[in-house]
């Protein structure tokens, strides 16, 4: 059984930095995309960014245009570890942001690509 374990969200001002870490159990953790995705209330869960496995050759991450040039995706295989680096945090980045691991090794931005979900960190920034 695979479980993903999410940290490092919190409540910040504008402007302010944020790291999440997603923790997997499990083995294979470096055959699968990992991925982040958020949750604002009374919005549908949304795609972050996706990080693909080493298994994909030339493979780069993806990064929703919403988030691009601030947020950046990244895993250490070694340590069953995917992290999510927020920089210039704004309001309308408040969310519940969940980890997930994908069904292979391939990026998608599809919720149904996804089949292990973690239980989700809370990011609040105020203005």
């Amino acid at each position: 059984q695979v479980r993903l374990v999410e940290s490092g969200g919190g409540a910040v001002q504008a402007g302010d930095s944020l790291t999440l870490s997603c923790v997997a159990s499990g083995r294979a953790f470096s055959s699968y995309t990992m991925a982040w995705f958020r949750q604002a209330p009374g919005k549908e869960r949304e795609f972050v960014a996706a990080a693909p496995s080493i298994i994909t050759t030339g493979g780069s991450t993806d990064v929703v245009d919403s988030v691009k040039g601030r947020f950046t995706i990244s895993r250490d295989n070694a340590k069953n570890t995917a992290y999510l680096q927020m920089n210039s945090l704004r309001p309308e980045d408040t969310a519940v942001y969940y980890c997930a691991r994908g069904l292979g090794p391939f990026i998608s931005r599809r919720n149904e690509q996804y089949n292990y979900w973690g239980q989700g960190t809370q990011v609040t920034v105020s203005s």
